[in-house]
């Protein structure tokens, strides 16, 4: 009971901190995120007692909350992040995204797994699956970084390529990590069974089952909020921002029923609604609801990770680990970015800032818990400490040098796509 009313006193604070922290830090060289991470270290550092008399610091003794709410952060996130997406879909259009979905995510999961079977000395499913893991870039915490709402700054929304091409990356590699993982998980199972035709079911065709769900989910939900005859079921005509939860949901519920990439969905999903009414008020309404949201879950996330770390998850961190982290965020993410953008429309200013700015975050601890749910793996201390690095590399750097590097780029005009 002392720890539920612990509890429950840490989520006033963080309610009050998600209100005020923003306002704190606004103009400031760093970031919510990494004022949160920084008090739940300090948090951590106390002798708070833990739930079920679990230590902080065991992620084997949380993986299903973790799990879970992480999971509820991530869909809501791709919600808004696809209802802020104002520029019409097309290959060229969305070529730097594709660039980077195609080229980067894999080229970036190969080069970590090789150096965690190499350095680590993991096993080559474990391997994989820690790459796979640090591979999403995320909506989340990418919020410094990330495109306006159209109905807020729409020269930001559909002409910036910076922001534009960071936000559909992160809404679309949440999900596209998924057959990393999965690949991950028969790799380190005792009995992989890898053929061809489980690739196709298992890996591919969940992806695009998730496509065709979402643009029919967005398809439907666009109707009922924009286009039903009936004034009362016009959903766009009520300013209830719960309607967005119904595109975080409903679109992965369906999905996932039936075998299909529910993340992708949900992203598909809110671009659709998106793209059938552009100017319509009711999407600040939306805006405005998922954007409270998101702002509750960046400090439950990173306090939840700051508690961890300072109640001692990274003790026996061993030098190889903070290599593999600090190289994952800071050099195999830019450096294999930059070469998979070059000759794209994004001039040189652009380029180096989508290649440098891939944020770390809540897609990873989801897919750490989501793998290890599932398998549990001897090494799973080493991923953890791994990935918690990874994630405070990620708020530290970008959470300090996102909102000045890419104001500046933008006064100089090297964000816009070249012509």
């Amino acid at each position: 009971m002392a720890s539920l009313t612990v509890l429950f006193g840490v989520a006033g604070l963080l309610a009050l901190a998600a209100a005020i922290v923003p306002k704190l830090v606004a103009d400031r060289p760093f970031s919510v995120p990494l004022v949160m991470l920084i008090a739940g270290i300090g948090l951590g550092l106390l002798p708070l007692p833990a739930p079920y008399g679990n230590g902080w610091s065991d992620p084997a003794a949380h993986l299903q909350g973790v799990e879970s709410f992480s999971q509820l952060g991530i869909l809501v996130a791709l919600a808004g992040a696809g209802l802020s997406v104002d520029r019409p879909f097309g290959l060229k259009r969305w070529g730097s995204t594709w660039r980077l979905l195609a080229l980067t995510m894999p080229l970036s999961i190969l080069a970590i797994a090789v150096l965690g079977y190499w350095w680590l000395a993991l096993a080559p499913g474990v391997a994989l699956l820690l790459a796979a893991a640090l591979a999403p870039t995320d909506p989340v915490l990418a919020g410094d970084v990330g495109v306006p709402h159209p109905d807020v700054e729409p020269e930001l929304a559909r002409d910036n390529e910076i922001r534009f091409t960071l936000t559909t990356e992160a809404g679309l590699n949440d999900g596209l990590a998924m057959p990393f993982v999965l690949l991950g998980l028969a790799l380190a199972g005792r009995e992989p069974h890898l053929d061809v035709s489980w690739v196709l079911m298992d890996l591919l065709l969940p992806v695009a089952t998730g496509v065709v769900i979402g643009l029919a989910a967005g398809r439907g939900l666009g109707w009922a909020i924009f286009h039903t005859s009936s004034d009362r079921l016009r959903l766009a005509e009520y300013a209830d921002g719960l309607v967005l939860l119904a595109l975080a949901f409903l679109p992965y519920a369906l999905a996932e029923v039936v075998h299909g990439n529910g993340f992708v969905a949900v992203f598909v999903a809110a671009v659709t609604v998106r793209t059938l009414e552009r100017e319509h008020e009711y999407h600040g309404v939306l805006h405005a609801f998922g954007h409270q949201l998101e702002r509750l879950f960046v400090p439950l996330v990173l306090l939840g990770l700051g508690l961890a770390i300072g109640d001692g998850l990274l003790l026996g961190l061993r030098p190889l680990e903070v290599v593999i982290a600090v190289l994952a965020v800071l050099v195999v993410r830019p450096l294999v970015g930059w070469v998979s953008l070059l000759g794209s429309s994004a001039g040189r200013p652009a380029t180096m800032a989508i290649a440098f700015f891939g944020v770390r975050g809540i897609g990873t601890l989801y897919y750490l818990a989501y793998a290890l749910n599932r398998l549990p793996i001897p090494q799973q201390d080493v991923l953890w400490r791994v990935g918690a690095l990874a994630v405070a590399v990620s708020v530290l750097v970008h959470g300090i040098l996102a909102e000045p590097a890419i104001q500046r780029i933008e006064r100089m005009g090297g964000h816009l796509p070249a012509r």
